[in-house]
């Protein structure tokens, strides 16, 4: 594994910001870390990147101890944290070369310039940091957590301020590099986590509530909810007596059903409307998003 978290816990005070988690990415994955704020997301990026010491437990990243006195594993890690801290005297090059100097990367000013076109800064490559825009800013944030080739890469909030153009561009350039690498991102954008990522973990209060495959994920939730349309209209009394169905409402000229996942709505509704003699126009199962999931998950 590239990543691998075991029973992580960190406290700030008497509050405890990331409480026993573990989970671990392997490479080639693309994960999105969920929660809301003040759930522990930016704290527990910080650990794995060894700028915040845990109070208990272990990260490995490429079989290596992260420890914060341990320079080793910032060779594997590329970060882009939350508040993207940049020099905004010096020129986007002028940083880039800085940074990838740190690094001791050969042939340093080619890699300053694949990067440059990689993350789109050519036209503002020439420009002092501090002059650009917020989108530009997040691009050069990008470029130097990418400079120096890493495997592992932390992204925190990868896409704020970006417009809708760089959104695209950005999420492109990320599933082409996640494919040989592992990713970790957070983000407020659920829509982002549906189109890049490969697996979601929410965590909310500082406790992990939810780690599956994306679509799998979505599949596991206990509630069931199926849409059906009659030719005619029923009483809401035909779905009482229908095993597994727990909420019934009207909804414009049909019905949504909402029961236990343990079995197929549309069967046990079907059979009981042939029974009776009942034709159905439309049955279909209402998939949740994942905003709707990551909001019932992280609810109070």
């Amino acid at each position: 594994m590239s990543i691998e978290v075991s029973n992580l816990t960190k406290f700030y005070g008497e509050q405890a910001a990331v409480n026993d988690i573990s989970f671990s990415i392997k490479k080639g994955e693309i994960v999105g870390f969920l929660g809301p704020n003040g759930a522990g997301k930016s704290t527990t990026m910080k650990m794995i990147t060894g700028y915040v010491p845990p109070n208990s437990g272990t990260i490995k990243v490429n079989d290596v101890l992260v420890d914060v006195d341990n320079l080793e594993t910032r060779k594997y890690i590329g970060y882009l944290p939350e508040n993207n801290p940049l020099y905004l005297d010096m020129y986007v090059k002028e940083y880039l070369e800085f940074v990838g100097s740190i690094y001791k990367i050969k042939n340093l000013k080619n890699r300053v310039n694949e990067m440059i076109d990689l993350v789109g800064l050519r036209s503002e490559h020439k420009k002092l940091i501090g002059s650009l825009s917020k989108g530009y800013k997040q691009r050069v944030g990008l470029a130097q957590a990418f400079i120096h080739d890493p495997q592992v890469l932390i992204l925190d909030e990868p896409t704020s301020g970006l417009d809708p153009n760089q959104l695209v561009e950005i999420r492109e350039l990320i599933k082409v590099i996640g494919t040989q690498k592992t990713i970790m991102l957070s983000t407020h954008i659920l829509q982002e986590v549906e189109a890049i990522c490969d697996r979601v973990i929410i965590i909310n209060k500082g406790v992990i509530v939810a780690n599956n495959v994306k679509d799998k994920l979505l599949e596991s939730h206990e509630v069931q909810t199926v849409y059906v349309e009659f030719d005619g209209k029923i009483p809401e009394q035909f779905f009482r007596s229908i095993s597994g169905i727990t909420k019934v409402r009207e909804v414009n000229e049909g019905w949504l059903i909402e029961g236990s996942s343990e079995q197929d709505l549309r069967k046990s509704i079907s059979q009981k409307a042939q029974a009776e003699g009942w034709l159905i126009m439309t049955i279909q199962i209402e998939k949740k998003s994942l905003e709707q999931f990551f909001k019932e998950l992280t609810k109070s």
